[in-house]
């Protein structure tokens, strides 16, 4: 992909002061917006949604939303886990997976299994950045 190094300024999108600079322009090392580009503010943000995994003592929450920043904050918990992208299909699919696991309504015993998965999703390591990226990638479709 490139050398990262600071962009002349942040990630309009994300806020990511590291890019790569391409022959054309620089692009956001997190979430690959090109620099100089700006979102059609007339337009409304791109619908992202994302099954969110939070970790809370020693259980996990399986949820979905389209706001995620909204959602976390309306939720105790002690670190977000994951995201990956999904609607309630991909969120009942989870269920399913580790009905076996289940405490009560969305919270899961956090076994070995369970956090295999989620340490396998891609992005695992920093959930935001994902986030990031899909968003960018969703605006750029539009262009």
């Amino acid at each position: 992909m490139g050398i990262r190094r600071a962009m002349p300024g942040p990630c309009v999108l994300c806020g990511e002061p590291q890019g790569v600079r391409r022959a054309e322009a620089w692009f956001c090392a997190a979430c690959e917006w090109r620099a100089g580009d700006v979102p059609d503010p007339d337009l409304p943000p791109p619908r992202i949604d994302v099954v969110y995994y939070l970790g809370y003592a020693d259980r996990v929450k399986i949820g979905t939303s389209r706001e995620p920043r909204a959602r976390l904050r309306a939720i105790r918990h002690d670190e977000l886990l994951a995201f990956e992208p999904g609607d309630r299909l991909v969120e009942r699919s989870r269920h399913r997976l580790f009905a076996h696991l289940r405490e009560g309504g969305e919270w899961f015993t956090s076994a070995p299994e369970l956090l295999a998965h989620i340490h396998a999703l891609p992005g695992s390591a920093d959930p935001w950045r994902s986030y990031a990226r899909w968003v960018s990638q969703a605006l750029r479709e539009r262009l």
